[in-house]
This record gives structure tokens, sequence and C-alpha cells, in this order.
């Protein structure tokens, strides 16, 4: 449909990927996406049985509504939060489950931390209960949320290991001319 912006369902799964969200009621639907050292937040209005998925990059991004900026923390979240209550979904109802935040580079980023730190301050600011939480570590996982219960599933993806980025250097005396 689109690649920075709501998902709609035409089936039984809807798959969003990095800076999309998804937000539904049948309980019908699944919505599911891969995670390495991105943040997914599955939140739901269990009185409503409302609910929805984002998928971001980075805590922080422009705070403009510029196509991408749905790939960041406090933009993503919002767009969430924002069309589930457009949806029936009440605030003060909202739950949450948090996954991702993998560190699947080490040496050469700490993203996976900064997005774990986010998300939970970010719900603790909020006043959004966190009930389920699967965070940092060094695998992807792949995530299955059904938005109208509230039900979510994860499955660790075995064949992506994190990946050592900082060369190893053994001592040597010899010179490289180049």
């Amino acid at each position: 449909m689109t690649n920075t912006s709501q998902k709609i369902s035409q089936g039984k799964s809807t798959y969003i990927s990095q800076g999309e969200f998804a937000v539904e009621s049948s309980p019908n639907v699944t919505i599911s996406t891969i995670l390495g050292s991105c943040i997914a937040a599955c939140i739901w209005d269990p009185v409503a049985q409302v609910g929805g998925m984002n998928h971001f990059l980075l805590p922080n991004g422009p705070q403009t509504s510029e196509e991408g900026a749905s790939s960041f923390g406090a933009n993503a979240m919002e767009l969430l939060i924002n069309t589930l209550t457009r949806s029936g979904a009440q605030r003060k109802r909202l739950r949450a489950k948090v996954f991702g935040g993998a560190e699947m580079y080490r040496g050469l980023t700490d993203a996976g931390t900064r997005n774990v730190k986010f998300v939970l301050s970010y719900l603790e600011r909020e006043g959004i209960p966190c009930d389920a939480q699967s965070l940092g570590g060094s695998q992807a996982r792949r995530i299955e949320f059904t938005p109208a219960s509230g039900r979510a599933r994860q499955k660790l993806v075995e064949d992506a290991h994190i990946i050592e980025t900082v060369p190893k250097i053994s001592p040597s005396s010899d010179v490289e001319l180049f």
C-alpha cells in the first residue's frame, strides 16, 4: 500500500516493515514484523478491542510529518496512538507490549540500547502500562500480534545473530606499505 504510513489489512495477516504501523479491530487479523535493533510497540485497548503495532528504527529524528518521520520513536508512537483513539480506543485504557532493541552489529552502533531506553521511558511518561517486554539481546525476532485481543507471540530468528564489526587486529611487527 504505502511504505511509511498506516497499513490496512487485506486479509487475515498484515506485515509491517520499518516506518510503518497498522491498526485493526478484527479478531481474525494478525499483524507481524521482523526486528533487529528496531522496536515494535504493540498497543491495544482491551475494552474497545482495537489495537495496533508500529516498527521504528531510532528513537529520535525529524519532528515533522515528512516522509520517513514514522521511522523515529516519538513520531511512530504518536501516529499509532492517535490512530487508535480515532478507531475507538481510549488513551486511559491503552496497554502495551514491546519487542526488539537487539545488538545486531557489535561495536558499530548502540541503536538497540537507545531504542529500549526510549520506548520504556515513553510508555512510563505517557502512563501506558507495559504488560510484557522482550528487549535487548543479540538475536532478531519475529513478532505476531493480534490487536483485538492484545495477544503477542515472539519467535527468535535463529539465523540472525550478532555481527562482529570491529576488526580484531593481531599484533605484528610487519610493516605493510600500500
